[in-house]
């Protein structure tokens, strides 16, 4: 790992920090440098000042993502604490949330102000930052349908305003550079009253916990449904099914006997179990569908042995 130039700053910045233990999976080799912002001043000013040639990785929470053994190079940015997860209530049935706020923190706060329209958020693992990357969504709903606006920082660290139109959405992906790091986002919802918006929140939660593995390390689904030759909409997971892969193993990594689109660390799994296991899957549904499955979960760093940093 080469020694890294970088800015002095107000907050963290941490040589050789191990990422696993901040993913859902649990995996993955450390950090060239790993910055934590004291607030959004002191991430502007780092980023103004950051060799170009620096690569900078946005981590969220980590759930939906898999950190390669070998760590990732450059700059990885940690929106954590009170600077980046305010949650804000507005008129008008408006909520702005902060990148760092959890997903299902913001849809508790819509609910208890009595707006409507962003239930679906509780069942969306991660923070507004990775929803506003992903386009994140379930159960009908999707980030895009509740979106006003959005503030990031670019690479330069110039602080912008996006709408709605600007993040060219389609199915978990927007058109925007990777190397944008959003701030916040502003959310249209509509007045109900409190309880039934609660009650809605329960049955997704319901939902969700009948049917995917969320109490085991994991990393949520791992594939996008994909479309059959004639445009249809396909189930990720009934494919992996009829392929025979519910439950298969590589390593410590398994497919979930619960919800077949969904990898798991039984405990002892690395990052390359996890992502070599996802590639049998896609070989092995492509040889029994023809259908070739697309990685949902993001994957980032250096492949090869654990690091030891």
């Amino acid at each position: 790992m080469s020694e890294l130039n970088l800015p002095p700053v107000r907050g963290q910045l941490l040589r050789g920090e191990k990422l696993a233990p901040f993913t859902w999976f649990r995996v993955g080799g450390p950090a060239d440098a790993l910055f934590i912002p004291a607030d959004m001043d002191d991430l502007a000013t780092f980023l103004a000042a950051l060799p170009a040639d620096v690569p900078l990785l946005t981590l969220g929470v980590g759930s939906n993502l898999i950190v390669r053994d070998g760590g990732v190079p450059g700059v990885v940015v940690r929106l954590a604490g009170r600077a980046f997860g305010q949650v804000d209530i507005l008129q008008d049935a408006r909520l702005r949330a902060g990148a760092g706020a959890l997903d299902g923190m913001v849809a508790k706060a819509a609910a208890k102000a009595g707006i409507a329209g962003l239930e679906f958020f509780v069942g969306v693992p991660g923070t507004i930052g990775g929803a506003l990357t992903m386009n994140a969504g379930c159960y009908g709903r999707e980030t895009k349908d509740v979106l006003v606006q959005a503030t990031a920082l670019t690479r330069s660290g110039k602080r912008v305003t996006l709408s709605n139109a600007d993040f060219g959405y389609t199915y978990r992906h927007n058109a925007l550079a990777e190397d944008v790091i959003f701030l916040d986002a502003t959310f249209q919802g509509a007045p109900d009253a409190p309880e039934a918006i609660t009650a809605r929140m329960a049955e997704i939660t319901s939902r969700r916990e009948g049917s995917q593995p969320i109490r085991e390390k994991t990393g949520g689904s791992t594939f996008k449904n994909p479309h059959a030759p004639n445009g249809d909409k396909l189930s990720a997971w009934m494919l992996v099914d009829e392929a025979g892969m519910r439950g298969a193993k590589r390593g410590g990594a398994q497919v979930s006997e619960k919800h077949a689109n969904f990898l798991i660390n039984t405990g002892e799994a690395t990052a390359a179990d996890i992502e070599g296991l996802g590639e049998d899957v896609r070989a092995t549904v492509k040889a029994h569908s023809g259908i070739e499955l697309d990685w949902e979960i993001k994957r980032v760093g250096r492949s090869g042995p654990v690091s030891a940093a």
